[in-house]
C-alpha cells in the first residue's frame, strides 16, 4: 500500500478533505493522512459537513502536527501533496524514504467568514481535489513508488 500525507498549515479543512478523498478513492492501494505545520487542533465544521454531504465518512479525523509523520514509528510516506501555498513554502521536515512531493494549491475555504459563501468555497474545494485524486487514482498503474512518480506526472 501507498502512503500519501496531505498537508497544509492548519489542518483542518483542505488537507483534511484531501485525506478523505485519498483514503475514499484510493480503494484499499492507498492511503491518505493529512498533518499542519501549526495545526488548529481539531477539523473545520465545514469540512466534516462537506463530507458527509458528498457520502464520505466525516469522523475519526484530527488536526494534527507533520512532525507525527517525522516520528520513528510514523508510516513510511511514498508521497506528501501541499495543498497551501504558505505550506508548500515552508520548510517541512526529512520525511524518511524521501517521498515525492507535488503542490495542488487551492485556495483556503475556512478563511470565508460569511456561511453561505463558505459552505459554497468549501464544496468547490472538494470538487477541486475530488477531480485531482481521482485522476491520480486513474493514472496510478501499480502500486510501486515508480509507479506513483509517473501517475503524478500525468496530471501535475
Amino acid at each position: 500500500m501507498l502512503n500519501i500525507l496531505v498537508l497544509c498549515t492548519g489542518n483542518s479543512a483542505r488537507s483534511i478533505l484531501g485525506e478523505a478523498l485519498i483514503n475514499a478513492r484510493g480503494q484499499g492501494r492507498v492511503a491518505g493522512y493529512s498533518a499542519g505545520s501549526t495545526p488548529t487542533g481539531q477539523p473545520n465544521p465545514l469540512a466534516l459537513e462537506t463530507l458527509a454531504a458528498h457520502g464520505l465518512p466525516a469522523t475519526g479525523y484530527s488536526s494534527k502536527s507533520w512532525d507525527v509523520f517525522a516520528a520513528p514509528d510514523a508510516p513510511v510516506l511514498d508521497a506528501v501533496i501541499t495543498v497551501c501555498d504558505s505550506a508548500a513554502a515552508e520548510v517541512c521536515p526529512v520525511w524518511p524514504g524521501a517521498p515525492t512531493k507535488a503542490h495542488w494549491g487551492l485556495p483556503d475555504p475556512a478563511a470565508i467568514t460569511d456561511p453561505d459563501a463558505a459552505r459554497a468555497a468549501f464544496n468547490d474545494t472538494f470538487n477541486a481535489l475530488d477531480a485531482r485524486v481521482s485522476a491520480l487514482m486513474s493514472a496510478l498503474h501499480g502500486d510501486t513508488l515508480d509507479a506513483l512518480k509517473q501517475a503524478f506526472d500525468t496530471i501535475n
